[in-house]
């Protein structure tokens, strides 16, 4: 397509409020690959208000592309944060959960940045398993389950790093989050209950069984909620510190079993 054509399409993308028009127009064009058609379906379901993520059918991740389809949680630059400090504690062939697993993104990173793993994930929804399974492939197993329910027996005690990405969003706050995810992402994906910690105080509750004496929960948080996130977690027999990593503007908490 000739610039004036990109341009063009650029322009379009602009009218109908995005931020970074061209970038998307060469996303788009190239998943149209020259097919006219293809590429005119593309546009008008990204300027119908389809997550462009969904449109393209993958979502970049820690310099990975991840698939995702339409409902399941598109993974956010700021859970790298999640996957920095989950790898700097693994080693080859340890053992790691990516807990409430979304598409797997986690658990691609850490993959890719650890080497093989005796990786598990687990989420609720069975459509982000089935996209999680898809990207993980042959490099771990993926379940359908609630946390810590479908959990291999195996596991219990002897995990090295659970890695989540919970759903933290206060209830009341979903109705304020951009359309993009409020009306097209799952909203299993999004609400954490009322304060948002729901999920966090049911794992720090539950992850001391299924942990090595040491072994850590890496859980990623909003600033605003995570000295309570950390709390929890220290109420649970963990040693828990905040972690802000200001390349990806994302925070975790850092939650170490205690070995007394």
């Amino acid at each position: 397509m000739s610039s004036a054509a990109r341009d063009a399409l650029a322009a379009r993308l602009r009218g109908g409020g995005s931020v970074y028009a061209e970038d998307e127009a060469d996303l788009l064009l190239a998943a149209g690959d020259g097919d006219p058609v293809r590429l005119r379906g593309l546009v008008q379901r990204r300027l119908g208000g389809e997550p462009l993520e969904y449109v393209l059918g993958w979502a970049a991740f820690d310099g990975h592309r991840v698939r995702v389809t339409s409902g399941v949680f598109v993974p956010r630059a700021r859970t790298a944060a999640v996957v920095a400090e989950a790898a700097r504690r693994l080693h080859r062939y340890d053992r790691v959960v990516d807990l409430c697993c979304g598409a797997g993104a986690i658990a691609v990173a850490l993959l890719e940045r650890v080497g093989a793993l005796d990786l598990v994930a687990s989420d609720i929804d069975p459509d982000a398993v089935d996209v999680a399974a898809e990207n993980i492939g042959d490099r771990g197993i993926v379940v359908v389950g609630d946390l810590f329910d479908a959990l291999p027996e195996r596991l219990r005690g002897t995990v090295d790093v659970i890695a989540v990405n919970a759903p933290y969003v206060p209830t009341d706050a979903v109705a304020t989050m951009p359309t993009e995810a409020r009306d097209h992402e799952h909203r299993v994906a999004l609400d954490g209950g009322p304060d948002g910690l729901d999920l966090h105080r049911r794992i720090a509750a539950g992850a001391g069984a299924w942990l090595r004496p040491g072994g850590a929960v890496v859980i990623e948080v909003s600033e605003s909620q995570a000295s309570a996130s950390a709390r929890t977690f220290d109420a649970n027999g963990f040693a828990a510190e905040v972690v802000h990593d200001d390349t990806v503007d994302g925070t975790c908490v850092v939650a170490t079993l205690r070995q007394d």
